[in-house]
């Protein structure tokens, strides 16, 4: 009587778990990963700005541990090519321009995030 039982349990297991291959193809879903797209950088900059750790160091209007935004402005003209050095620094780190303090290195940001991050520095003339 168990051997039936036993029989009959791994049947009913057996036919509940197999499936056709078509019947797989109805299950999978195909999500649309549509990419983000910035419409305005100097908003995004502020954003990634007031999330990371840069306003331990550094304040819109006042220097603290570093300079302030406004300062940096001053010192670089707002131009691709600033951008881009700006986010290097922001990435790499950077010591000796504003005083003996360095600032840490952020290794895991990507170079967008950290042109935005400039663009918005650089914005706040």
């Amino acid at each position: 009587m168990k051997k039936i039982i036993s029989f009959a349990l791994v049947a009913v297991l057996f036919s509940c778990s197999k499936k056709d291959n078509n019947d797989y193809a109805e299950d999978l879903t195909v999500e649309e990963v549509t990419p983000t797209v910035v419409t305005d950088p100097i908003a995004e900059g502020k954003s990634l700005v007031e999330g990371a750790d840069c306003l331990g160091c550094h304040k819109m209007d006042e220097k603290m541990i570093g300079p302030s935004y406004k300062e940096v402005s001053a010192k670089y003209e707002n131009t691709p090519e600033n951008v881009e050095m700006l986010a290097e620094k922001i990435i790499k780190g950077s010591s000796g321009i504003w005083g003996d303090v360095p600032m840490p290195a952020h290794n895991g940001m990507s170079k967008e995030n950290a042109k935005y991050m400039a663009q918005y520095i650089l914005s706040s003339k």
